[in-house]
């Protein structure tokens, strides 16, 4: 049975208005990531994705990730839009995350700009903020967005969607 989208309130979008391809775009607030106690990401030069039925994908400039939070890791991965991704395991202190960050070190053309750039599934981490609100992850194992109060659904990998 199909989820039906939630229409989307003042100051909200609606994962669905988001386009196919998809687009990339500035974020207005900090982003940042907190891993086994510590802050490993912190930027106010991040660009989010927006893509049909996802909420955004945050992805922060390698400079503004702390020396040591990024090991590479095994395997990648094939987006039609954006290339060839490689995985990292994020570490802080004795706590490991395997493959909970990825970048994109030779995007195509479209998404140029996100080249030493590294996202962050919000799931494993100790939190994931836009501004001061914690994100609550995406849906399903592979997806990496990030929700907050200002998207509204159904998203991709949720029950009931193509992706869960």
């Amino acid at each position: 049975m199909p989820v039906e989208r939630v229409p989307p309130g003042p100051g909200q979008e609606s994962v669905w208005d988001y386009p196919r391809p998809p687009r990339l775009e500035p974020v207005a607030r900090r982003v940042r990531v907190v891993f086994g106690g510590r802050t490993v990401a912190d930027s106010t030069r991040a660009l989010r994705v927006l893509e049909t039925s996802h909420p955004p994908t945050y992805y922060v400039p390698r400079a503004d990730v702390a020396a040591g939070a990024l090991e590479p890791a095994a395997g990648e991965s094939f987006c039609e839009w954006k290339g060839t991704a490689c995985y990292f395991d994020v570490v802080a202190g004795e706590r490991r995350a395997p493959r909970a960050a990825w970048s994109y070190p030779e995007p195509f053309p479209a998404f140029a700009p996100i080249a030493g750039y590294v996202a962050f599934y919000a799931g494993p981490m100790d939190a994931c903020y836009v501004g001061d609100e914690r994100v609550r992850p995406q849906p399903g194992r592979f997806y990496g967005g990030w929700i907050t109060a200002d998207v509204v659904g159904p998203f991709k990998g949720e029950p009931g969607s193509r992706g869960g």
